[in-house]
């Protein structure tokens, strides 16, 4: 847990660094050329400062174990924060939004720079850089943060994949194509806030795991021939992992030592091959 935490740490502050330089590179250009794309583009690295700062603070508190106050944790600290993002990023979309529309019909002189490119091919291959190295992570670790952080890298590349056609364009005197591009970033920030708050609320709500765990817990139980009957199965999110709790039933001529030998052992199979299960409670009835 402890090694997770510092991994997620570093690839928060990497993230912070690396995108703090790129929007000091890309509002600069963008402002020198007046490209609506490349200002958008700027603004979408500002979210992702403010969304590596929150994931870093979210990831601090959620590392604290659990206290007398908190008897589960503090794992739910992550997507409060990450719903604070996703809010930023709603009205940061509409800025945007609103900026691309003003210059499509309000035109004003869009200055071609061969360091629109520059930028736009810095900007790609850093986030690609970025994109494998928090995957690995997310993949190692089972780190929603960084599952989020590493797919809003690969959504980056191609946006600035398009930014980088709108700047070729004007090259050719067509200007049209980069109010079209920052419009279509303002709606991509939208989208994203959208299924970000999305997993907050379904967490904050606690909303139970997916089906497909559900079928991995059922499919250990059924190992266990002892077990006739269960009922009563409940899960509940605690950070990027759950708790689960369910009644089962055992022949009622079991000693009592027996019958929770057996709940025992169900609990730590289930903890060992389920990463995504934090607790696991039994209750043990007689049938």
């Amino acid at each position: 847990m402890k090694k997770r935490n510092q991994k997620i740490k570093k690839a928060s502050i990497i993230s912070i660094i690396t995108n703090g330089f790129l929007f000091v590179l890309k509002s600069g250009i963008g402002f020198l050329t007046n490209s609506q794309a490349m200002i958008a583009d700027a603004f979408n690295s500002l979210t992702d400062i403010l969304s590596s700062f929150m994931s870093f603070i979210g990831n601090h508190i959620a590392s604290i174990p659990s206290d007398d106050d908190h008897n589960l944790g503090h794992g739910k600290a992550e997507y409060i924060y990450s719903l604070f993002i996703s809010w930023m990023m709603f009205m940061l979309s509409i800025k945007v939004g609103y900026d691309a529309i003003l210059s499509f019909f309000q035109p004003q002189s869009f200055h071609f720079s061969i360091f629109l490119i520059i930028v736009c091919l810095v900007t790609i291959m850093t986030k690609l850089m970025l994109y494998f190295y928090q995957r690995k992570i997310a993949l190692n670790y089972n780190s929603l943060l960084m599952e989020a952080s590493f797919k809003d890298h690969r959504n980056d590349v191609i946006i600035t994949s398009f930014n980088l056609m709108a700047a070729l364009f004007s090259f050719y005197h067509f200007y049209l194509f980069d109010s079209l591009v920052g419009f279509g970033i303002a709606i991509w920030i939208f989208l994203t806030a959208l299924k970000i708050m999305k997993k907050s609320y379904d967490v904050l709500m606690d909303k139970s795991f997916s089906m497909a765990t559900k079928n991995k817990v059922l499919a250990i139980i059924e190992k266990y021939p002892e077990i006739k009957r269960i009922n009563h199965f409940n899960s509940t999110p605690v950070g990027y992992q759950y708790q689960i709790s369910f009644t089962i039933f055992v022949d009622g001529n079991l000693k009592t030592f027996a019958s929770h030998e057996i709940a025992n052992k169900l609990e730590k199979e289930i903890i060992k091959n389920l990463p995504e299960i934090y607790l696991v409670v039994i209750h043990v009835n007689p049938l």
